[in-house]
C-alpha cells in the first residue's frame, strides 16, 4: 500500500511530492541511486545500533530519508504549505508549517526502514496518521504496544501489561533519533529537515521521560462516567 505526500506551497505554487510504502518487506537496493557520505553506517553511527560495518555499508534509515532531505534540505521549516496526504482508504489534508508534515513523513519513512530498531515501529506505519497530535501519538503508540502483548500473551508468552519494554523502546529509539539528527544535520542548508526530526524526537521522549502523565491527560475520556446510560431497548 502506497502513502502520498503532496506539498503544495501557495507562496510560488511549487510542488514537491513524496511516494512511500506503508509496510515493506525488502531491503533497499543501494545501487538505485548514489548514498551520500553521511549514510554510511560508520558515519554518526547510533551508539545503540546493532549493526556492524563489515556487514553493512549504508545505515538502512539513513538511505531510506536520503531522497526526502535532499528534496526539503534548502527550505526553511516555518514556510506555509498546503499538505494532502492520500492512502487507499482516505485523504488528509491541512494548511500548516512545512515542519509539521515532514514529521508525519519522515516519521513513516522511518517506522517502515529496515533499520533493526526502527522495524519496532512498523505497526505504527501500518495505522499511519498524518498530522498526529501528542496524545494521539502516546493513544497510538500505547495501543499499538497493548495489542502486541495481547497477541503474545496468546501464543503462551508473557505479556508486559505496565508498559515497561515500551519504555525502554522509546529510550532506544531516543538514541537512534540523536544520531539520525547529526547525519542529517550534515547535509541540510535549511532547517526544516532539523526540526521535523527534533518534533519526532519530543514526541518519542514523551513516552520514556512522562508516559505516565501523558496517560493521566488521557484518563477522563476512557473512564467518563457511565453510570446514566441505559442499554438499548430491543424493537420487536
Amino acid at each position: 500500500m502506497s502513502i502520498r505526500y503532496e506539498f503544495n506551497f501557495p507562496e510560488d505554487g511549487t510542488q514537491l511530492v513524496v511516494e512511500t510504502q506503508a509496510s515493506r518487506d525488502r531491503e533497499p537496493d543501494p545501487g538505485v541511486r548514489n548514498n551520500a557520505a553521511w549514510t554510511r553506517l560508520d558515519y554518526c553511527q547510533c551508539s545503540n545500533c546493532p549493526l556492524s560495518k563489515k556487514d553493512v555499508e549504508y545505515c538502512p534509515a539513513a538511505v531510506d530519508m536520503q531522497p526526502i532531505v535532499e528534496d526539503f534540505r534548502s527550505l526553511p521549516g516555518f514556510k506555509k504549505a498546503d499538505i494532502v496526504v492520500t492512502t487507499q482508504e482516505r485523504q488528509y489534508r491541512k494548511s500548516t508549517g512545512l515542519e509539521e508534515g515532514l514529521r508525519s513523513l519522515m516519521g513513516l519513512v522511518m517506522a517502515n526502514s529496515q533499520c533493526p530498531i526502527l522495524k519496532n515501529l512498523k505497526p505504527m506505519a501500518f495505522t499511519h496518521l498524518p498530522f498526529a497530535t501528542q496524545e494521539e501519538f502516546i493513544f497510538r503508540a500505547v495501543g499499538t504496544y497493548l495489542l502486541r502483548q495481547y497477541y503474545k500473551s496468546h501464543d503462551g508468552q508473557e505479556g508486559d501489561w505496565d508498559l515497561e519494554g515500551l519504555v525502554s523502546l522509546n529510550r532506544e529509539l531516543q538514541m537512534v533519533n540523536q544520531a539520525l539528527w547529526q547525519r542529517v544535520h550534515t547535509a541540510c542548508e535549511g532547517d526544516s529537515n532539523l526540526k521535523a526530526l527534533l518534533s519526532f524526537f519530543t514526541l518519542s521522549s514523551s513516552v520514556s521521560y512522562s508516559l505516565e502523565s501523558q496517560l493521566l491527560k488521557l484518563r477522563p475520556a476512557f473512564m467518563a462516567d457511565t453510570g446514566s446510560l441505559q442499554p438499548f431497548e430491543q424493537k420487536e
